[in-house]
């Protein structure tokens, strides 16, 4: 019996030092970060950005021999997991994240209708999560421990009917988006709302919506084009707006399509190909023409992975270096995860003016940052060129 129990014990030891709870590395502490990204599904050209952007700021931290706490360097090491553009999965990957992998803070989940699920999962373990590119106000409204590294869409959806009324004097409009995803569906309303206070009750003269996963928006479109409507605003992601804007031309639609912050991955105009060229969008920066580190950035994501990164990729960027900068804020690391969580958190909420490459950004109490939107045109050589910028 004496031996069977020192077995126990014995065995019982070897599982802790490689069990992939333990959030230290022999002796020497790791700091976990995790990623939620959808790598499948609908938008994987959204987690590949995500992907790239954290190996790229993994290789920088490496080259610095760690993080640097309390004056002592710290290794680094990525969690990466596939929400596979699912609700369900992405609460999974934070809790597995959370629970098994010991991560200090989480970046992403990117789109609202992940993040919104993830961060309340993320909030009652009390656990920092930054998600780069969600708009929706739900992410991170009573929620402590999630912040967002993008502007909101209560402030996207003003900013949109004001560029339209002002750049070609219309006062009708129509909107077609997706009724089941928590993104298009916000923002449409914030957008709606925003155009009537300006036009008056009834100047959305065409309100038409769909299911994700649909492919036909004939009969949508068809009722749009008969409405008299001017202009189109399509707050969608690059996997539909291609579909959407090729349909509405082949049905006969010649007037502009605006679209949001979801069509700044470089997969909208390469599916989209010149039904695109010469439409606007709102997002959250312009590639062309970028000078000074957000110049530098995306050179060396050209250069190693062979096309100009999106604005997801560049919102991944500045919320690792945001998670970054507080991770360094923290006086020292504790043995307990739980207070270096905490400690995050807490220096997370007191960054002011911190110089991102997606814009400067400072926190409000609910984890918003103030910054500005950047309006974009598709040229005619399929570039995303920087047109105005509009601030809160």
């Amino acid at each position: 019996m004496r031996k069977l129990a020192y077995l126990v014990v014995a065995c019982c030891a070897v599982a802790l030092c490689f069990s992939s709870n333990a959030w230290s590395l022999g002796r020497k502490t790791v700091i976990k970060v995790g990623i939620n990204a959808p790598m499948t599904g609908d938008i994987p050209k959204v987690g590949e950005g995500s992907k790239y952007a954290a190996e790229m700021w993994l290789a920088d931290v490496e080259a610095a021999g760690g993080l640097e706490v309390g004056g002592k360097k710290y290794p680094v090491e990525i969690v990466l997991e596939d929400n596979e553009s699912k609700a369900e999965s992405a609460v999974k990957a934070n809790t597995k994240m959370i629970t098994q992998d010991d991560v200090m803070v989480i970046i992403g989940p990117q789109s609202s209708k992940q993040a919104v699920p993830a961060g309340d999962v993320a909030n009652n373990y009390e656990t920092p999560m930054i998600s780069p590119w969600s708009t929706n106000p739900a992410t991170t409204e009573d929620r402590p421990y999630v912040f967002r590294g993008c502007f909101l869409d209560p402030f996207q959806g003003p900013v949109l009917a004001n560029f339209i009324t002002n750049e070609f004097g219309f006062t009708k409009a129509a909107v077609l988006y997706d009724v089941a995803s928590d993104y298009p569906k916000g923002l449409a309303e914030f957008f709606k709302q925003a155009w009537e206070e300006k036009h008056g009750e009834g100047s959305v003269v065409a309100y038409e919506s769909f299911t994700t996963k649909d492919t036909d928006f004939s009969s949508q479109l068809t009722k749009i084009i008969r409405s008299d409507a001017e202009v189109l605003f399509v707050p969608q992601y690059y996997n539909e707006v291609a579909l959407i804007v090729q349909q509405a031309k082949d049905l006969g639609w010649e007037g502009p399509i605006v679209g949001s912050d979801s069509w700044g991955s470089a997969e909208t105009v390469e599916l989209c190909g010149e039904a695109c060229y010469g439409q606007f969008f709102s997002t959250h920066y312009a590639a062309a023409g970028a000078k000074g580190a957000t110049k530098d950035f995306i050179d060396r994501y050209k250069e190693k992975y062979g096309y100009t990164p999106d604005d997801v990729a560049a919102l991944t960027w500045d919320s690792l270096r945001l998670a970054q900068a507080a991770i360094e804020n923290i006086d020292e690391l504790s043995r307990d995860i739980k207070k270096n969580r905490k400690a995050i958190r807490d220096q997370l909420a007191k960054i002011e003016d911190f110089e991102g490459i997606t814009g400067k950004m400072t926190f409000t109490e609910e984890g918003d940052p103030k910054k500005c939107a950047v309006i974009v045109k598709i040229s005619d050589q399929g570039e995303y060129e920087f047109y105005k910028s509009i601030c809160p």
